[in-house]
């Protein structure tokens, strides 16, 4: 399969014909790489079925459908990356998302997408409200309500730092803010789409993460009031067992808000009893661009609620952790499990010994040096898991995802800034997605067969009045 040159997207600085011809070649290309695709999964429909499945894994036991499982990726903006990859899916197989994918997980962007692929359409709640495409139309129509240009937001946001450290004036602090964006504009879009239905609703299985700094027993800082008693939000330094835990209280919690309902899951309880909004909202709570989410859940059907206070998921979660920590208890050995990954740019970058030394304090969290610490936090957890990860999973591993600093047409890249909703970094991100595409057209096409075929095999199988029949281009 020849590469896509970047010739072939519009706005090219290296492209010398009309902006009208840079469009007709893209169209062109994209139409014939669809084509391609959409001729591959038909032909695997039919006579290379049988010869898929005469191969089972696991010594012969996984005859039974595999199930299968997509991650998203936080990073705002970003997330126009993995809707752009399912529409493309969507258009090549003819199905929704819904209708081939038997587990969506992903925090903060991801978790926006995921829910919304879930929502039951109110006219037939066994069926999807939302395509995808309808996804990437969200993302270029609300980006900019939700991240507005704001030159002075980096402003406030230091001054507000400055307060905090010396003169700590009320007055001050709540004239600046802290920096961060409106969540009530992040708020109407979502309720838009997600209205008051429950995590308990979702078509498929869906893990929600969300990092919760109050803890299990709602012990968070207390304030600046006279007699408030500062309390830090995570008070272990190492792993316990649960009678110590009992002993030496709890600082902040990871977690996965879920609805587990594939056929054949194990370990299952009850879903927690909260709003998908509200999970939404707290996953989607990004240090610094947005203020934490509170909201209250049930864990259990018999306990009282608490009171949960989120920030983004993406502080903990990634691919290895929802894999390994929240999904593989779940999953029945005599079935496979094949996991989509789309990311939404890779943007973890080494820094030198001698840049390292002379940020200090104050410089390692700096958006000016790319803030080197957060981005190692970022992707510490993930590197460490990640060998064990690909050993375990194998060839039933697909990651669609590319970096964000390396490469050789860098110029027309999309900014790695999570609240750039530009047209022009919007664009760019649709380049991108078809930059990556092109790089990784092999396993799209193998990934295609498998959600179609995971669809086909699905029709054959007892429904229940939760996972019952998609049908073909017909919403």
């Amino acid at each position: 399969m020849d590469a896509v040159k970047v010739t072939d997207y519009p706005g090219s600085r290296s492209n010398e014909t009309s902006d009208a011809d840079q469009v007709n070649a893209k169209q062109k290309t994209v139409e014939a790489s669809n084509a391609r695709s959409q001729k591959s999964v038909e032909e695997n429909r039919g006579g290379n079925r049988e010869q898929r499945n005469a191969a089972p894994r696991n010594n012969g036991q996984a005859s039974k459908r595999p199930i299968i499982g997509l991650f998203n990726y936080g990073g705002g903006m970003r997330g126009l990356l993995p809707a752009h990859f399912m529409q493309r899916i969507e258009d090549v197989t003819g199905l929704q998302m819904a209708d081939m994918v038997d587990v969506f997980m992903g925090p903060s962007t991801g978790s926006i997408l995921n829910a919304a692929l879930n929502i039951p359409d109110p006219h037939n709640p066994t069926r999807p409200k939302f395509r995808a495409r309808h996804m990437v139309r969200f993302y270029e129509r609300e980006g900019a309500h939700i991240f507005p240009h704001d030159s002075f937001r980096a402003l406030r946001s230091m001054i507000h730092d400055f307060n905090n450290r010396t003169l700590r004036l009320t007055q001050l602090e709540r004239l600046f803010r802290h920096g961060h964006y409106e969540q009530a504009n992040l708020g109407r879009s979502l309720r838009g789409m997600y209205g008051r239905h429950k995590i308990s609703d979702t078509l498929k299985s869906i893990i929600i993460p969300v990092y919760n700094i109050d803890g299990p027993n709602g012990l968070g800082r207390g304030g600046r009031g006279a007699g408030a008693v500062p309390v830090p939000t995570s008070s272990l330094n190492s792993i316990v067992s649960p009678a110590q835990l009992q002993d030496m209280g709890r600082g902040g919690e990871s977690l996965w808000l879920k609805n587990i309902c594939f056929d054949g899951a194990q370990n299952v309880a009850p879903p927690q009893d909260a709003d998908l909004f509200d999970a939404v909202m707290a996953s989607t709570a990004a240090p610094t661009y947005f203020p934490c989410y509170s909201f209250k859940i049930k864990d259990h059907p018999d306990e009282p609620a608490r009171k949960i206070t989120g920030i983004d998921g993406s502080i903990f979660d990634n691919p290895c952790i929802s894999y390994m920590g929240a999904l593989r208890p779940h999953l029945p050995p005599d079935r496979d499990f094949i996991m989509i990954v789309f990311g939404t740019g890779n943007y973890n970058r080494a820094f030198c010994e001698e840049d390292w030394n002379r940020y200090g304090s104050l410089g390692v969290v700096d958006p000016n040096n790319d803030m080197p610490l957060i981005n190692i936090f970022f992707y510490a957890s993930e590197s460490a898991l990640n060998q064990s990860f690909h050993q375990e999973l194998g060839d039933r591993l697909y990651v669609f995802n590319k970096s964000l600093f390396s490469g050789t047409f860098k110029r027309d890249y999309p900014s790695p800034d999570i609240d750039d909703a530009s047209p022009e970094n919007i664009r760019k991100l649709h380049n991108f997605f078809e930059m990556t595409l092109e790089e990784n057209r092999k396993g799209f096409n193998e990934i295609c067969e498998l959600l179609v075929k995971n669809y086909d095999l699905s029709q054959s199988e007892p429904k229940d009045s939760k996972n019952s029949k998609g049908s073909r281009k017909g919403n």
